[in-house]
């Protein structure tokens, strides 16, 4: 018996420019763990690294000569695997590769349960469970983002969730006034997303702005890396603020619990790829719950492969906020998996499988380990 672990190259296109505070994006690129048995060739486990470009600590030129040397590594152990052994397998890998991290943990859960795209055995995976999740809304100029505002609502969803900080601040505002002024907060939730684009001397003046159409929450409203003044302004503000692209790059259990402690933010929002994997996430909600700290849980740009996997790691909690798992629909050529979306709720549905072709068949770069 001898693992072996491979990684291929693979390019998703977005359906549409997808903007955000940092660009606009029309490709990205992610990278394929492979992990089989020459005795067993049928059994394959897949994870996927996916670091976003300008964001992820480990978006770094030697990103694709890291993967070849931990495929290397892993492969020289020679061993088995079993779900007791993960962990000791992923302290093999460095903190400052969160997104190896995820890819290489999804992977060995999906070869120990067969190979069959389960990474954790949740009622999500039997199509028992769906998850409520947000409906995106990317931005553009007004009429591009009333346009998906109406596709979301039609699509059934509840809860809406609108990048800003690109447009003039009062047009964003007439747009969150849009939707008030046909439906009131028990209707629909309304969250926003600033990526850090607010200056920090105006940033309390807009929240005031914001917190009139009723707003659940907004995702870091200024760059991460001003503690202080970011624990000073989830005290003031009277709309609640969850910590996105601040947790990013804080690995120690100690780091993590002393950034919450001081910054007493409303919510956080945990990205596996970004953090680390699972084992950090269920760090963060650990340290959150105790500090009565809210959470949900969201994909970061990921292919159905690495949106599958943080879908039934979140099914495993009893959240009942909406989760940021909608993203699967954005490219137009994601592999053909069972997630279906109806009514704002993630599903898995059992009348559709899987089809890793073009994975399969190397159509991206194949590397060997």
């Amino acid at each position: 018996m001898s693992l072996k672990a491979t990684f291929l190259k693979y390019t998703l296109h977005f359906t549409f420019e997808a903007g955000t505070s940092r660009g606009i994006l029309t490709h990205k690129d992610s990278y394929f763990i492979r992990i089989s048995d020459d005795d067993d060739p049928t059994v394959v486990g897949w994870g996927e690294c996916a670091p976003l470009r300008g964001l992820s600590i480990d978006d770094r030129p030697d990103f694709a000569e890291q993967l070849v040397q931990t495929c290397q590594t892993f492969n020289q152990l020679d061993l088995q695997l079993f779900h007791w052994n993960i962990p000791i397998v992923l302290q093999l890998i460095s903190d400052q590769w969160p997104s190896i991290l995820f890819g290489f943990e999804t992977a060995m859960r999906d070869y120990v349960n067969g190979g069959n795209r389960t990474v954790f055995e949740t009622d999500f995976v039997n199509g028992a469970k769906e998850l409520p999740i947000n409906g995106l809304v990317w931005m553009g100029k007004p009429d591009f983002m009333r346009r998906q505002i109406e596709d979301k609502l039609e699509a059934g969803y509840t809860t809406i969730k609108l990048k800003i900080g690109a447009l003039d601040f009062q047009q964003e505002c007439a747009l969150l006034d849009s939707i008030r002024h046909r439906f009131n907060a028990d209707q629909i939730t309304i969250r926003v997303d600033a990526n850090g684009a607010f200056r920090p001397e105006e940033a309390l003046d807009k929240l005031n702005h914001l917190a009139v159409y009723d707003i659940h929450s907004i995702e870091q409203p200024i760059r991460p890396g001003q503690p202080d003044f970011l624990a000073e302004l989830c005290r003031q503000s009277p709309v609640p603020i969850a910590l996105d692209e601040e947790l990013i790059g804080h690995m120690e259990y100690v780091e993590k619990m002393r950034l919450l402690k001081k910054i007493q933010p409303q919510y956080i929002i945990l990205k596996p790829t970004l953090l680390g994997g699972f084992s950090h996430c269920s760090q963060w909600i650990e340290i959150a719950n105790r500090l009565g700290i809210g959470w949900w849980i969201t994909s970061a740009l990921e292919s159905n492969i690495g949106l599958n996997a943080i879908a039934q790691y979140t099914a495993q909690f009893k959240n009942p906020l909406p989760q940021g798992l909608g993203t699967g629909q954005l490219f137009h050529n994601n592999m053909d998996s069972p997630l279906t979306i109806k009514n704002g709720f993630l599903k898995t549905d059992l009348s559709k499988s899987w089809n890793l072709e073009v994975l399969e068949t190397g159509r991206g770069v194949r590397v060997e380990g």
